[in-house]
């Protein structure tokens, strides 16, 4: 089960995330589902389409369960199947 201290060792890919800091400020609010995830990328499918984030320029709030969970894009940055090993 993901909860929010386990987060980082899970998979990203279905979670609703929204963007709540960013070093690129048209990026935030931006939300939807997490679709793609790369070493250093986060892929949201939006309403305008996919979009790529950095992960260590933004801040997400990601939706697990009915909790909503803020987490650093530096602490997801790595590939998701060395992340989670870690």
């Amino acid at each position: 089960m993901i909860t929010a201290k386990n987060l980082k060792k899970h998979e990203l890919i279905g979670l609703e995330a929204e963007i709540i800091t960013s070093n690129n400020e048209d990026l935030v609010g931006l939300k939807g589902k997490i679709v793609d995830e790369t070493r250093n990328l986060i892929v949201l499918e939006t309403k305008k389409g996919e979009k790529k984030i950095l992960k260590k320029e933004a801040t997400f709030k990601i939706k697990i369960q009915d909790e909503e969970v803020r987490v650093d894009g530096n602490v997801l940055v790595g590939r998701p199947e060395e992340r989670i090993k870690k």
